[in-house]
């Protein structure tokens, strides 16, 4: 198989500094320690509420990086305008409330097919991949594919969480439709991604399907940074997702 990407998402590097409202932990320090450590892409999600990620971390990643950065952001005029100003390599959307501590699940596209394939249009023109955060439901993926989305990212929270909760049954569920949701959408001609909640435990199935192509994880990694650093918790995801492939 291919080898599997890692975008390393700095969102809570970010958490982090705001709590204080200091210069400091900086997401683009974040980001080259990332990339040193064996990162394929940097991932950033603007908030409409600006909790972690500024509009000034945008600029300075894009000033700074040489990783591609997949720039995530809610269906809003304000969104497409900064994105169209930056022109990322890439944009996810992703379903955003204000009240939610994280995303909480993925977007609803077919009901909102025409709106959304408008939306995207100008993102595609202007040169970035366009992905859709989804749940593993064919529907959806179908309807990304009909608004021409070159990526899928599936939302692997409710495995993860049933993994951790030990609720086997419903892990072991989840983890099937994961599968046969990732070559559904790769039989559409779509790219196959994956993520949320991912720890060193549960990475290692959802690494070995075969039709995807990227995962990103952020939570965790900054997590995991506090006790062993985030230069060898990246690495440690990085050898877990290489010897699931393998």
């Amino acid at each position: 198989m291919d080898k599997l990407r890692l975008g390393v998402n700095i969102d809570h590097v970010a958490t982090v500094r705001n709590a204080r409202g200091s210069a400091y932990p900086d997401p683009v320090r974040a980001a080259k320690l990332a990339e040193a450590a064996g990162a394929d892409g940097i991932t950033a999600h603007l908030r409409e509420d600006r909790r972690h990620i500024s509009d000034a971390d945008i600029e300075a990643l894009m000033e700074a990086l040489s990783l591609p950065l997949n720039f995530e952001m809610a269906a809003t005029e304000e969104m497409q305008a900064i994105a169209l100003r930056h022109r990322p390599h890439a944009v996810c959307i992703v379903p955003e409330k204000r009240e939610e501590r994280t995303t909480e699940g993925g977007l609803e596209v077919a009901r909102e097919e025409n709106r959304l394939a408008h939306f995207i249009a100008p993102l595609r023109e202007a040169g970035c991949r366009v992905s859709i955060f989804i749940a593993a439901d064919a529907r959806q993926i179908e309807a990304a594919a009909r608004i021409g989305a070159a990526v899928v990212e599936l939302h692997t929270g409710a495995y993860c969480d049933a993994h951790h909760e030990g609720r086997p049954d419903d892990r072991d569920r989840e983890l099937e439709a994961l599968r046969e949701m990732s070559a559904f959408a790769d039989s559409l001609g779509l790219e196959v991604h994956a993520g949320h909640g991912l720890t060193f435990d549960t990475v290692g199935p959802v690494a070995a399907f075969p039709e995807l192509r990227e995962l990103n994880i952020g939570h965790f990694l900054i997590a995991e940074s506090i006790f062993m650093g985030l230069e060898p918790a990246i690495r440690e995801m990085r050898r877990r997702m290489d010897a699931a492939r393998a």
